[in-house]
């Protein structure tokens, strides 16, 4: 699709349903590999017509287990082929697919099951029916649990509860009538056909009802901004209950003919990358951030001479990059550079990490930082941000080639509006906007006016139509001195140092900005282990003062660069990492402020009272479900304010709504 929306060999997607979709290209190109699994180390292909064949049985199953149009089928599984099957199945009927975080707890699980009013699940395997199991007795609604890998399920044979995939797809063939054609006929682009949570950053997640057109609209707009070919390889990593991956795996791969690659398992997802060699990744700046600290740590452990080399051209790489993204023709001599350091470091460098064929690259999710965004134009990675909700699908704003900034998160998609509100709320309207939230009347007319979706966030446009993301509305704070600051802004200017996983600002109503910080255990286990100070668990690494020394510079670093009123006076080195299984944060990595608030009470008033400790009672929880409570002592760090503060850098409040 590289003309005007809709003219592309499949006409206007956004005009068809997901099923009707998915029968023209089995139609189109019925060879085609369409998806790809690994098991046991082999990459599995699936074309279009087995696609095709299998969401066909998929949906005359279900039809025999007795689901109908407006019913829903909850999915909980890592990225396999079975979820789209099931997926788009259930869509075939007129039925609703709610995606499932395979992450979630058992409580969790319940919440959504019940809330979605699912009566189908697919749950992978037995440890994501087990959770089914703890909560059985409070879902009723629930009428079959299918699951998709057997192991460990045969004590539940005599259970007529449950039912293999395999079962349901051998139940699908023996249905009589073509009972894909038929249901699938009556759907419509604007039926409801996807249910995807909100992150619960505030209370319980929302889910968001998406239509056929919501999805596939974007997923053509952004085909029209960066035209996609059929077959290029994307890997599917990130849960498929987040939006950010469903608009992908599913909105994108269909509009635009991808290649969706599902790897072995979570753990095997970089290593699977590098075996792939995708044309088309996206990922939040911590993948991003990961990437990039894997290589650096390999660097500092390589020989004094090869890391003075990788230095000197990566500056060449990052020096011509620096020219090509402020609009400039690069001098022939730093074009001379950067085309010795292709050869010399970049090019290798590509092919080990796997984006020697990467095209098109983009990150959402929150602000990644301007030095990692250089370092991956230095290396040719056409990495761009994106700004979206759950709300209207992920991506609503996206760098144009040759257009890409640190400090935005560039132009609304094609047929999409923005306006700034009084207040400096976003708001957007486009086709992808959804329908609102299930069961949440009010809760939708408050998000959704007019078909203007409120996206609750701060922000403003340059001249020239780019967005700036400032933070949410809600957690900007007012100092005791009524000087307004962003958390959000300076906890990402915190996280741009590789050895801070974590970050909470706080100061609302109070004369100094204090923050709670958690080290990355790998960088800064490696900076500890590289000068010898012995550690045995995250506690106690955190708890080293030489740690605390090396975090104070960093805090000290970037306080140069905030307003005086910004800068963090003092912090503390959490004793454990916030989890999203304590409720700290949420599935997609957000802090849940209120919770982190009110658990580290104790601390935070420490913070802000002249104390130089807090004696606090940490509760550490284990894998086996064990809970150990220990009584320890948290030092209060100061930041030194020694040094001249430069001036304060350009706002680069780029962030991604989820």
């Amino acid at each position: 699709m590289t003309g005007p929306l809709g003219t592309g060999p499949l006409g206007d997607v956004a005009a068809l349903t997901i099923p009707q979709l998915l029968a023209r290209r089995a139609a189109l190109m019925p060879d085609a590999v369409a998806l790809r699994h690994k098991e046991y180390g082999i990459w599995n292909e699936t074309t279009y017509a087995a696609y095709l064949q299998r969401v066909r049985e998929v949906a005359a199953g279900l039809h025999a287990l007795g689901v109908r149009r407006g019913d829903k089928v909850a999915i909980i599984a890592e990225n396999i082929p079975a979820w789209v099957f099931m997926e788009v199945g259930a869509q075939a009927l007129g039925a609703v697919s709610v995606g499932v975080y395979q992450s979630s707890v058992a409580s969790e699980v319940r919440y959504v099951v019940d809330y979605t009013d699912a009566v189908v699940v697919l749950a992978e395997d037995e440890e994501q029916v087990d959770k089914l199991l703890e909560h059985r007795a409070e879902l009723p609604q629930v009428r079959r649990v299918i699951y998709e890998d057997p192991r460990g399920m045969s004590k539940h044979a005599p259970d007529d509860w449950f039912m293999s995939f395999g079962e349901l797809l051998e139940l699908g063939r023996r249905e009589a009538g073509d009972v894909f054609g038929r249901e699938a006929a009556l759907g419509q682009p604007d039926d409801i056909c996807h249910f995807s949570l909100t992150s619960g950053t505030t209370g319980l997640p929302k889910a968001a009802m998406l239509s056929h057109r919501n999805l596939l609209y974007m997923g053509q707009a952004l085909g029209e901004v960066d035209p996609l070919r059929p077959g290029d390889d994307y890997l599917s990593f990130l849960p498929l209950a987040w939006i950010g991956e469903q608009m992908m795996t599913v909105a994108v791969a269909l509009s635009c003919g991808l290649t969706v690659n599902f790897p072995e398992s979570t753990e095997t997802a970089m290593s699977d990358l590098v075996e792939v060699g995708p044309h088309v990744m996206f990922a939040p700046p911590r993948v991003w951030e990961n990437i990039q600290s894997q290589m650096f740590l390999r660097v500092q452990e390589s020989y004094g001479l090869n890391r003075a080399v990788y230095r000197r051209l990566l500056k060449w790489s990052t020096d011509a990059a620096d020219a090509s993204l402020t609009g400039k023709r690069p001098r022939p001599a730093t074009a001379l550079k950067r085309w010795l350091a292709y050869w010399g470091l970049t090019r290798p460098l590509l092919d080990q990490l796997g984006f020697l064929r990467l095209r098109r690259a983009y990150t959402g999710g929150a602000a990644l930082g301007p030095d990692v965004f250089r370092f991956y134009h230095g290396l040719g990675v056409n990495l761009k941000q994106i700004y979206g909700q759950t709300e209207i699908v992920g991506i609503a704003y996206v760098h144009r080639d040759g257009d890409v900034r640190f400090d935005t998160v560039g132009k609304m998609l094609p047929g999409g509006e923005v306006r700034i509100s009084a207040e400096g709320e976003i708001i957007s309207r486009s086709p992808a906007v959804c329908h609102g939230y299930y069961k949440k009347p009010e809760a939708s007319a408050e998000s959704i006016r007019d078909g203007w979706l409120h996206s609750g966030d701060a922000g403003r446009l340059t001249e020239d139509g780019h967005l700036i993301v400032i933070d949410r509305l809600s957690d900007v704070m007012l100092s005791a001195r009524g000087e307004r600051f962003s958390p959000q802004f300076i906890e990402n200017r915190l996280k741009f140092s590789p050895y801070l996983k974590e970050a909470v600002v706080l100061g609302d109503g109070q004369e100094d900005v204090t923050a709670l910080l958690n080290v990355d255990p790998l960088t800064a286990g490696q900076w500890a282990e590289k000068r010898q100070l012995a550690y045995t668990t995250y506690r106690d690494l955190s708890g080293k003062p030489e740690v605390a020394d090396l975090i104070a510079r960093e805090v000290q670093a970037v306080n140069e660069r905030l307003e005086p009123h910004e800068r963090i006076r003092r912090f503390v080195l959490l004793y454990k990492q916030l989890d999203a299984d304590d409720d700290e944060l949420t599935r997609t990595g957000k802090v849940r402020r209120g919770i982190v608030r009110e658990r580290y009470a104790p601390i935070i008033a420490a913070l802000y009272d002249g104390s130089d400790s807090v004696r606090v009672q940490a509760e550490f929880k284990y894998q086996d479900g064990q809970v150990q409570r220990v009584e320890t002592d948290v030092p209060i760090h100061r930041v030194p304010s020694g040094g001249t503060a430069g001036p304060p850098a350009p706002v680069r409040r780029a962030a991604v709504g989820a």
